[in-house]
């Protein structure tokens, strides 16, 4: 097994590549999975940017420690590891990782520009947030690396060591499931639904949050003039978001 500080996953016997565990890598990216929607949800809710803005910063300090010096020093991965101890590891190959992960690097460089840097507010923020929660939430939830599959379809030589054995695994018929569990999630789908469309119809009102809170007639002119919704909050919708988050009606 090799020791070395600035290597690319682990070099174990019996395997003919690099490979790191999937276990700790998919407890990773649920740990950045968890954090990157508390800082998005905050963002999009309330108006307020700056959790973003210091997610970013250790979403890039964590995936350039990945990629450029060792995987095993990703502040994320070490968690991760160290959660996953008692399970037996499952080695997957380090290539197609380390594709899938420079992608991710490149969409935090460029949130790094936009909204650390340049202060920059708008929809592209939110698009690439988008991208980043979706690749970490197939990665976590499903074992499914997008990057990966990428990589696969790029790559001229053979992928190997698949997450679950995808690479080369052929499932039976019926795996994914039953006409009859088909139906079950059909019927389930269309209760959904249906109770959506009867809860917006029928709008709960905030009474005891209006008898509350104090009315515009009463508020003072400094108060008017802290509570003035800023422009970029009115650019991106977010007015009502922006006002919840300062105390302002």
């Amino acid at each position: 097994m090799s020791k070395a500080v600035f290597q690319f996953g682990e070099t174990l016997p019996g395997y003919s590549i690099a490979v790191l565990n999937e276990r700790a890598v998919r407890a990773a990216a649920g740990i950045l999975f968890f954090f990157a929607m508390v800082t998005f949800m905050n963002a999009m809710l309330l108006g307020n940017f700056q959790p973003t803005r210091v997610f970013v910063v250790a979403f890039l300090i964590d995936f350039t420690l990945r990629i450029f010096v060792n995987p095993k020093f990703s502040p994320s991965l070490i968690l991760g590891q160290w959660i996953v101890r008692k399970q037996e590891p499952e080695y997957v190959g380090a290539p197609q990782k380390r594709f899938a992960w420079a992608i991710g690097f490149t969409l935090a460089m460029l949130m790094l520009y936009l909204i650390v840097i340049k202060g920059v507010i708008g929809p592209i923020n939110m698009l690439v947030c988008g991208t980043c929660l979706l690749l970490l939430f197939f990665e976590s939830s499903f074992g499914i690396c997008i990057g990966c599959k990428l990589y696969d379809l790029l790559s001229k030589n053979k992928v190997e060591l698949c997450p679950g054995n995808v690479c080369s695994f052929n499932p039976s018929p019926g795996a994914g499931g039953t006409w009859l569990q088909g139906a079950v999630f059909a019927v389930f789908l269309v209760a959904v639904f249906n109770v959506a469309g009867w809860v917006y119809a029928h709008p709960t009102s905030p009474k005891v949050l209006q008898e509350l809170s104090p009315s515009a007639e009463s508020q003072d002119p400094a108060e008017a003039e802290r509570c003035k919704v800023p422009e970029f909050a009115k650019k991106i919708g977010h007015e009502q978001q922006w006002k919840l988050h300062n105390g302002c009606q």
